[in-house]
This record gives structure tokens, C-alpha cells and sequence, in this order.
């Protein structure tokens, strides 16, 4: 399996690393031609207008649109933003994925913050997963073909899945818990095309 990682900006090279520790061939994607023969993408966290802002000026938006038809994508933080039909804003966007995403939902830098979550889709279910919140967005509405994966106490939505596609508020390459990782790369084996 050989799973890329869009490095235009953010925190590409942690999610490199985590893939790496599961024997993944991981490759650094900074052209749109390196996607020819992925089995999968992760876009990392970071500012999700200046990535959105260098996928256009790079070409990425065609080709990643038409990556998602049939190979997995996910979005963690900025690239969750990124795969929204809507953010309540002018920005790039993807469009890949049936949800509406609130920019920096939880306030500033220092409102960022740590929690467990129940997370009984990964293996193993237990523990619960730590999850970092870094001026994190929120999952507003999950339409058409998304569903809901996991919500905060207070039931805002946190991360999503529509058939290969996964997009998450908070940042497992951050963490040394890779059940996340592992979950997109089994996404990536078994799901059909969306």
C-alpha cells in the first residue's frame, strides 16, 4: 500500500512518520502528478486557506476531486475544511465530501485542547482516543452519503466518513495512538468507491 501525504504546507511530516511506523510506503505529495498511483491521501492540519491557496496555484483541485472518486482521502483539522461542501466563507475548497465545517469552532490557539473520546470503531476499542484540538473546526451537518464518527460530549461533531473519505476536527499524528491511521488504511482496503 503506498498512502501520500499532501505536503504544501502544515504538519505533513508527522503524518509521515505515523504512517511510516505501520510499514506503510509513504510518499510526500507536492505535485499533482505524484497521485497517479496512491492508494490513499491524507491532507494534515495547518492553515486551510494558504493550502487551499497552493492546491490552486499548484493544480491540485481537478485532480483531487477526481482522486476521491475511487481512491480514500483524509482531512485532518485544515484538511477536513478543505473537503467541506461549505465552510460559511469565501475559500478554496475541495467539495468532496457531503458536510458543512465551522472554521475555528472553538475559539483561539490558547482554547485549543485535549479529550478522550469513545471511539469503538477502532481497534481496539479501548482505550478511549486522546484527542488534540488545535483551533480545531467543527463538523456542523453531515448530509447525503457522510455519517457522523464521533462527537464531543455536547454532541458537535468531530469526524466523519463517506465511503473512503474520512475527515477529523483534531490531529491523531500528533499523538502515538495510531488506531486512526490504521482505520483510514482499512478504509482504504475495504470500502467501495463513493
Amino acid at each position: 500500500m503506498k498512502v501520500g501525504v499532501l505536503a504544501l504546507q502544515g504538519d505533513f511530516a508527522e503524518h509521515y512518520h505515523s504512517l511510516s511506523l505501520l510499514g506503510v510506503e509513504a510518499i510526500e505529495v507536492r505535485l499533482p502528478e505524484q497521485l497517479e498511483d496512491l492508494d490513499g491521501l491524507i491532507i494534515p492540519g495547518g492553515e486551510s486557506t494558504t493550502i487551499g491557496k497552493l492546491m490552486d496555484a499548484y493544480g491540485f483541485i481537478e485532480p483531487l476531486r477526481a482522486f476521491a472518486q475511487t481512491r480514500g482521502i483524509w482531512g485532518t483539522c485544515a484538511g477536513a475544511i478543505l473537503m467541506a461542501q461549505d465552510v460559511g466563507r469565501e475559500q478554496v475548497l475541495l467539495k468532496i465530501m457531503d458536510i458543512r465545517i465551522a472554521r475555528n469552532a472553538f475559539g483561539r490557539q490558547i482554547d485549543s485542547f485535549e479529550t478522550d473520546l469513545a471511539a469503538p470503531f477502532l481497534q481496539p476499542p479501548e482505550p478511549p482516543y486522546h484527542a488534540v484540538f488545535i483551533r480545531a473546526p467543527i463538523i456542523q451537518t453531515v448530509d447525503g452519503k457522510a455519517e457522523a464518527l464521533l462527537s464531543l460530549a455536547d454532541g458537535r461533531i468531530v469526524a466523519a466518513r463517506q465511503g473512503k473519505l474520512l475527515a477529523t476536527s483534531f490531529h491523531p499524528e500528533l499523538t502515538p495512538d495510531l488506531r486512526f491511521h490504521r482505520y483510514f488504511l482499512e478504509l482504504l482496503r475495504s470500502q467501495p468507491a463513493i
